[in-house]
Order: C-alpha cells, then sequence, then structure tokens
C-alpha cells in the first residue's frame, strides 16, 4: 500500500516578543556589573554572576526580527513547530530554527511562449499575475522551490488556457483569446489557483501582456483578417444598395414617373446596382436621340 504525504497546515502563535527577553539580558547583564565592580564576597554570588552572565549571552541567539509582511517558520530538529508573523523584535529559544518568508504581493511576468491554440495555429503569448504567500508552511514544506514552482505553474497553465480556445473567430460566433480577454484572464486566474494551491499560494489577479500570431503565419493571418473585413463590407454595401434600388423602383411606380416593362426595370436595376456598388465614380452617358 502506497503511502501519501498530506499537505502541510500552517500553525500560528509561534514565537514572541523579544523585548522581554531583552529587558532580562539587560538586567543579568547590569546585576553581573554591579557585583564584579560592587566587591560582592558572597560565594553563592560569586558563582551566580559568570552564570547569568552565560544565560544573558545565550539568550541573545534567539532573537531576530520580522518586517510587515513578512513571517517566519520554526523548526526543532528539522519539526515544524508553527509559524511568526509577528512584526518588529521576536524572540525563540535559540535551538528553535528560523526560515523567514515574504507575504507581500510578488509580480511576475512569464516569456513569451508559442503555443498552438484550439485549431492548432501557432500563438505567441506572454502572461502577468500578481501572486501572494498565504500558507507558509507550505510554501516552504510542500514544494521544493516555491519560487521556481510559480514560475514553472504559470508556463503549464499559459499553454493549457491557450490551447483550449482559438486566437480569433472571423465570425464573432465563439470564444477566443482576443476577444475574450476579461474572460480568458479570470480563466487563467482560476486555473493557476487550482495549480498553486498545493504550494500555499494564491493569485489576485493576471492576464496577457502579449498576445499574437507567431511570426511565420502573421502575414498570411493579416491577409485573412483583410479579406474578412472586404468580405464584410461588400455584404453591408450589397444590401444598402438593394434596398435602395427597391425603393427608387417603388417611388417611380408610385408616382407614376416612367412606365417601365420587365426588360427596361432590369436594365435599370443593373445600372442602379453597378453605380450604388462601384468602386470608381460614374461617368455619366447623355441619350441625345438619333442623328440622321
Amino acid at each position: 500500500m502506497t503511502e501519501t504525504n498530506s499537505p502541510s497546515r500552517e500553525l500560528s502563535g509561534a514565537g514572541g516578543s523579544g523585548y522581554p527577553a531583552l529587558a532580562l539580558c539587560l538586567a543579568g547583564a547590569l546585576l553581573a556589573i554591579f557585583a564584579t565592580i560592587g566587591g560582592v564576597q558572597d560565594p553563592i554570588i560569586l558563582l551566580a554572576v559568570p552564570l547569568l552572565a552565560i544565560f544573558s549571552f545565550f539568550l541573545l541567539f534567539g532573537f531576530y526580527k520580522l518586517h510587515p509582511n513578512e513571517a517566519a517558520a520554526l523548526t526543532l530538529f528539522g519539526a515544524y513547530q508553527g509559524s511568526d508573523r509577528g512584526n518588529g523584535l521576536r524572540w525563540v529559544w535559540p535551538w528553535i530554527g528560523r526560515k523567514k518568508i515574504s507575504l507581500r504581493a510578488h509580480n511576475f511576468i512569464s516569456q513569451q511562449l508559442k503555443v498552438n491554440d484550439q485549431r492548432g495555429n501557432p500563438v505567441e503569448i506572454a502572461a502577468q499575475l500578481v501572486w501572494r504567500v498565504v500558507d507558509t508552511a507550505q510554501a516552504l514544506f510542500d514544494v521544493d522551490d516555491y519560487l521556481s514552482f510559480v514560475a514553472a505553474q504559470v508556463e503549464v497553465g499559459v499553454r493549457t488556457i491557450g490551447a483550449r480556445y482559438p486566437y480569433d473567430d472571423f465570425e464573432h460566433k465563439e470564444t477566443t483569446l482576443r476577444g475574450d480577454h476579461e474572460r480568458i484572464s479570470e480563466e487563467l486566474r482560476t486555473e493557476l489557483i487550482a495549480r498553486l494551491k498545493v504550494a500555499g499560494i494564491t493569485v489576485d489577479e493576471c492576464g496577457f501582456t502579449h498576445l499574437a500570431y507567431a511570426p511565420e503565419i502573421a502575414g498570411a493571418m493579416l491577409r485573412r483578417q483583410q479579406a474578412a473585413a472586404v468580405v464584410a463590407a461588400r455584404e453591408t454595401l450589397v444590401m444598402g444598395a438593394v434596398s435602395m434600388v427597391e425603393m427608387a423602383l417603388e417611388q417611380l411606380s408610385a408616382k407614376k414617373i416612367v412606365t417601365m416593362d420587365d426588360d427596361r426595370r432590369a436594365a435599370m436595376v443593373a445600372n442602379l446596382m453597378v453605380v450604388l456598388c462601384g468602386e470608381r465614380d460614374v461617368q455619366p452617358i447623355m441619350n441625345t436621340g438619333n442623328h440622321s
């Protein structure tokens, strides 16, 4: 049967203020100085003075300081005893090991990664995230190096999300990396929180700092986007032209300006469509009749 290690959990309340221990050290030093200078002859006091001095010196090795948003994990011969999140001068017994860890927000920007999107197109992606340690025990004892762990998991998370969606959708019917930035960023954050939970780390915010087609297909994709834009513009132009021709024919018939058979109507429709849809200015031709 295979045994699995359960995740570490932070224990609070370890460590204590260093000022009482500092006062004790100063008091011991002053008593030793007073007994030495005062010429005390009592053998018990003379025996206690060096012991008090040694004890005061021994207490000095238990001092350490913690800045705001900083913690210290305390261990006894390798066994985790708890974490100290207090600020200022702190003290524990000198044989207690202390390993400091920052609780501040960290900013991380990944390198540009080449990822194949949902359609297999190579895309370059770089992500930025703000993360922080929420469980000191997990960060220090459940992973080998939590800083390297963050970098590795960001790369895996970016590749996972990048392969889940297409870069772009010319018909605007799908969720895309380019068109749904907020949704994709929130999904990336959820993915990274799940991956970094084992290290006692959470992600406050994240997003893409770089998103583009890879250079080898960027030119082709640009031409495709331009072609799609031209087609969309043509569709709008034709729809508008048909509407205008229909309105013109209705107005001519309603006001009885001219009576046209089917052939003349078809010719007029063709001429109007050329005029409305053409890219160049139309040069009118005046019909002046036949000359003998």
